[in-house]
């Protein structure tokens, strides 16, 4: 790109203002030292029905890799057998935080995504949707997020590779921005918003990262972060707990791959990773949406323009980023 440019998203509407000529290049994001690993001498993860202080939650099947879903010890929400009803104080609206908070450890103190073999990456994922599945049973939860934080610049206070599911009794307002942004697009176009883009993004190329048969990842055009990613997968599924095997499997390979490159060229950068899929409830109202997983590399902090705005300012363009990735 030779100068700036404001990009809005089809689905949410969001602007973003892209700003190459104001970041580094991205071999200047390298972490140059190499990041100390915590012993796990003590690390509470080692043991994770003892972190949790209660009874293993999922554990995974026998003669498979060591995967354990345990309750969180401090949630953000403790779960109810009792329906949250919203309620007035004053001129606020109040509901209390019921839910489900669990944690899924894996067993290897070193080996945080990336780094497990693919296999054990796949059991890891089908663990995710086998506790979304029990989770979505409950007749209180409106909404699941799936995501982990690795580094601390990130949100992860223990070193130990961990997942986190959280459930609760609203759709969360991002969401509902979205679910919002990808109805009008279909109402206008009569046609996926995200099937258009993975579409657009093939037939242009420049942007794709890694691609399967069945799934695809790339730098989107209305990248909010620098090297952020989207993992789809390529046929249009609104809900992520109804994805069929082969097709998660595939999704997996290309969320791993992905990350792969991400730490290959950086040297173990913070991200977040997460899954954003349509809510639990009225689901025959969200069939226009296409779950996806999200990753964003923690190599910006905003500052007043966006805290004031709302507008992201991103210093890298997308097809740079996809380009220096693959590479």
């Amino acid at each position: 790109m030779a100068q700036s440019e404001l990009r809005q998203d089809v689905v949410s509407g969001d602007w973003v203002l892209l700003a190459p000529a104001r970041g580094s290049r991205p071999h200047q994001l390298v972490n140059k030292t190499k990041p100390k690993i915590p012993s796990k001498k003590g690390c509470i993860f080692e043991n994770p029905e003892k972190a949790g202080g209660s009874p293993i939650i999922v554990s995974s099947p026998k003669n498979s890799p060591w995967v354990q879903i345990v309750p969180n010890k401090f949630p953000a929400v403790s779960h109810s057998r009792i329906m949250a009803v919203i309620a007035k104080q004053g001129p606020f609206f109040v509901l209390p935080g019921v839910g489900h908070h669990d944690l899924v450890v894996t067993r290897d103190h070193r080996k945080n995504f990336p780094k497990l073999p693919l296999e054990e990456a796949r059991l890891l994922v089908q663990m995710f949707q086998r506790r979304y599945k029990t989770l979505a049973q409950d007749p209180y939860v409106a909404y699941i997020s799936v995501f982990h934080n690795w580094g601390i610049r990130a949100g992860a206070s223990i070193y130990h590779p961990h997942y986190q599911i959280i459930t609760m009794p609203i759709i969360p307002p991002t969401v509902e921005h979205y679910l919002a942004g990808s109805a009008k697009y279909f109402r206008d176009n009569a046609h996926c918003a995200y099937c258009t883009s993975i579409k657009w993004e093939r037939k242009y190329e420049k942007r794709v990262i890694y691609e399967n048969d069945e799934a695809i990842a790339f730098a989107p055009f209305v990248s909010r972060y620098p090297f952020e990613i989207q993992v789809f997968p390529k046929k249009h599924l609104p809900f992520f707990e109804d994805t069929d095997a082969a097709t998660l499997n595939s999704v997996t390979e290309v969320l791993h791959r992905s990350l792969r490159m991400i730490e290959r060229k950086f040297k173990q950068p913070d991200y977040n990773f997460f899954f954003d899929t349509a809510p639990t409830i009225d689901k025959s109202k969200n069939k226009h949406y296409h779950w996806h997983i999200e990753i964003r590399p923690k190599f910006k902090v905003d500052g007043g323009f966006e805290s004031d705005t709302g507008i992201e300012i991103n210093t890298v363009d997308p097809d740079l980023a996809a380009k220096f990735l693959r590479r």
